[in-house]
């Protein structure tokens, strides 16, 4: 194959096993991290290893795919909210989705506070999708209008590494957001 030519379609087969291993794979990582072995995920996956591996040749680029699928899926999230009838609302409920799932998965985390090549793309995407909800929202009175996308992000990466290290419970982790999300608000 070239470098022109895209790959083939998977096989439904294929996909399905290509599907099941990634959502195993999402939920080990957010249960145990990156140390989690690859046995592991093909076991809760109900396939073998040699799946997971044809598939995903290291546990670096399975955890990538992880990682950039749970973006891609937020992405879509935010798209599908851009053209709500309340902007305000769908602004910050797409802000209490990403704070729950990231409080619960730390791929997601992982992701929004990192700057590796291979994030640059989807996370200019979710960037780009989070901003026309800030836009949106901003015109309708519902956020402040001071702000822009780049401060946004700095405020969520800075609130997710505080809130979701080790010590943190659930209710200080709510209560971190709620008073962050109130510091959007207009004064």
């Amino acid at each position: 194959m070239t470098d022109r030519e895209e790959p083939r379609p998977l096989r439904a087969d294929a996909r399905r096993n290509r599907d099941r291993v990634l959502a195993a794979a999402q939920a080990a990582f957010a249960d145990e991290g990156i140390a989690v072995p690859l046995d592991e995920i093909a076991r809760r996956a109900g396939v073998g290893a040699g799946t997971v591996y044809r598939h995903f040749p290291t546990k670096e680029a399975l955890f990538e795919a992880a990682i950039v699928d749970r973006v891609e899926r937020m992405i879509t999230h935010a798209r599908d909210l851009a053209t709500a009838a309340d902007p305000g609302k769908a602004f910050f409920d797409f802000l209490d989705r990403m704070v729950t799932e990231g409080s619960i998965k730390r791929d997601l985390a992982e992701a929004v506070g990192v700057d590796a090549p291979e994030y640059r793309k989807p996370a200019h995407a979710l960037n780009t999708a989070i901003g026309e909800l800030l836009t949106r929202a901003q015109q309708s009175g519902a956020v402040r209008g001071d702000i822009d996308i780049d401060d946004l992000m700095r405020v969520i990466k800075g609130t997710f590494l505080a809130a979701n290290n080790t010590n943190t419970t659930t209710d200080q982790r709510r209560r971190t957001f709620t008073i962050v999300f109130d510091g959007l608000r207009p004064r």
